[in-house]
C-alpha cells in the first residue's frame, strides 16, 4: 500500500502527517529523516492493527500540483 505522506519545512527541521491516518504525525532534522520515520510509524501502526484484527485503512488521498505564472 502507499500512503500519501506531507512534509513541511518548520524552523529546526521537518515535519509529516499522513491524511489517510489521522494522528500520525512526526518530525525530523531533514526530509529524509521525516520520511523514515514516518515509513516506521505507518508500518507500525498498521501491523498493530492487523494483530488487533482491525481493518487498515486504505489509501485514498491524492495530490496534484497545480502550476500558474507567477
Amino acid at each position: 500500500m502507499k500512503y500519501l505522506v506531507v512534509m513541511e519545512k518548520t524552523g529546526t527541521g521537518y515535519s509529516a502527517y499522513s491524511p489517510d491516518l489521522l494522528g500520525y504525525v512526526s518530525t525530523g532534522l531533514t526530509q529524509q529523516e521525516v520520511e523514515q520515520n514516518m515509513q516506521e510509524a505507518i508500518a507500525f501502526h498498521v501491523k498493530g492493527l492487523k494483530l488487533e484484527g482491525l481493518a487498515v485503512p486504505q489509501p485514498t488521498t491524492l495530490s496534484v500540483y497545480v502550476e500558474i505564472a507567477a
